[in-house]
């Protein structure tokens, strides 16, 4: 998960709570949690980057679009997929996507060699600094999935053993994900503490309904971005400056089958598609996380600039591609192809460049200066609600637009 979502991923939550402890938390296997002892290079110094202790980043401080740690009520989710509760579940289309997991295609992929480290070396200044936010965005938004799907693995064990295995072979591919992340942060002679993360950070609470829409997302915008950067990097292999990137192509299609079991959770309880409550919180949670995504890369043009990508033109092709996957399954979607959607967002990314400015501000009146900014912005967001919708949805559920569009 990077919004998307792998993406932080919803603006709208609600009120934290400390999750689960001890027992309770899956801790990282020990190829996930790596704890650099490097001593800080000359390189990083003048970057502003803060260390707990030698070559330990101090995790940058959370806001609103940093990505979460999420919790949920596990009882409920339990309860959707129980077999006892549920006889009659529709296990085709998860079964299909559990003999995916287990081939585990990617089981030998993430094989670092001697090329990580001398190219890191080579990266500095400005670059440097907005390439180790990006190697810690990323390990965060993936350490946060492998924490949540592991533990609805362990509760679901029982009541649903087949969706909590698939719980525990994505948890898998997060792990896998974070600590390739967070060995690549120690190329920079960096590296995050994933163990004190996970019993001090803020774990925001969804319903697991939302888990599954907000997971859905993020996975397939993570699928798009990793993908439009890997192919630009094959066109344009003098704009890779680290061998990350060439990981991109297959690490891309773990994000595509985790997207694929989550449609398949959502197709199998159809009330989570065919309502009209279903259709307001599919909206919503894609304005939600494309909002997130499109102001996250505009405050960080310069990673994007980088690697030889426009960021505007890269943002607004991922959200298109996102939007045309997600209009497979979800049953409404915003019409982020009429011009006037990204429109309302460039003007969204200018008046949040000022709130940025205003926050870095040592004046007295930056806090008054902020409330217009802030109340065109909420402005901004009301005329996305509002903004002109598609009626689309799996052929798969009955009364979905594409449904009732299909021809015989």
């Amino acid at each position: 998960m990077q919004t998307t979502l792998k993406q932080q991923r919803a603006s709208g939550r609600v009120s934290a709570r400390q999750p689960f402890r001890s027992a309770a938390v899956a801790r990282p296997r020990r190829s996930t949690t790596v704890r650099v002892q490097a001593s800080a290079a000359p390189l990083n110094d003048g970057l502003g980057f803060e260390t707990m202790r030698d070559g330990i980043k101090v995790a940058a401080k959370e806001s609103l679009l940093t990505p979460r740690f999420y919790t949920t009520d596990f009882d409920e989710m339990e309860q959707l997929f129980s077999k006892e509760i549920n006889p009659n579940l529709d296990m085709t289309e998860l079964n299909a996507c559990l003999n995916e997991f287990r081939n585990d295609y990617n089981k030998v992929h993430f094989v670092r060699n001697e090329t990580f480290k001398a190219a890191a070396d080579k990266v500095t200044g400005e670059t440097r600094r907005i390439f180790i936010e990006f190697l810690e965005r990323s390990c965060t938004a993936e350490f946060s999935g492998f924490l949540l799907y592991k533990e609805l693995a362990r509760r679901m064990k029982a009541s649903s053993p087949e969706v909590a295995e698939m719980f525990l072979l994505m948890s898998r591919d997060e792990a896998r994900h974070a600590g390739f992340l967070n060995k690549a942060l120690s190329d920079f002679n960096l590296a995050l503490d994933l163990g004190f993360l996970t019993k001090n950070r803020t774990y925001t609470y969804f319903k697991p309904k939302f888990i599954i829409y907000a997971t859905f997302l993020s996975e397939k915008i993570g699928y798009w971005r990793y993908i439009t950067i890997y192919r630009h990097l094959q066109r344009n292999p003098d704009n890779q400056f680290y061998p990350l990137f060439e990981y991109f192509e297959n690490w891309c299609q773990d994000e595509n089958r985790h997207g694929d079991f989550l449609a398949a959770c959502l197709k199998a309880k159809p009330e989570l598609l065919n309502t009209w409550e279903a259709k307001l919180w599919s909206k919503f949670f894609c304005l939600s996380v494309y909002i997130t995504m499109y102001l996250n890369d505009h405050q960080r043009t310069k990673f994007y600039e980088s690697l030889g990508l426009n960021t505007r033109q890269f943002n607004q092709h991922v959200i298109i591609e996102t939007n045309r996957s997600t209009e497979r399954l979800f049953p409404v979607v915003p019409d982020v192809e009429d011009p006037r959607f990204f429109e309302i967002l460039n003007k969204m990314v200018d008046a949040n460049t000022k709130l940025v400015e205003l926050s870095a501000s040592s004046s007295p009146l930056a806090a008054l200066q902020k409330l217009p900014l802030l109340e065109r912005m909420a402005s901004y967001c009301l005329q996305l609600l509002f903004f002109k919708e598609k009626d689309v949805g799996s052929v798969d559920i009955a009364g979905s637009g594409a449904s009732r569009n299909l021809a015989y």
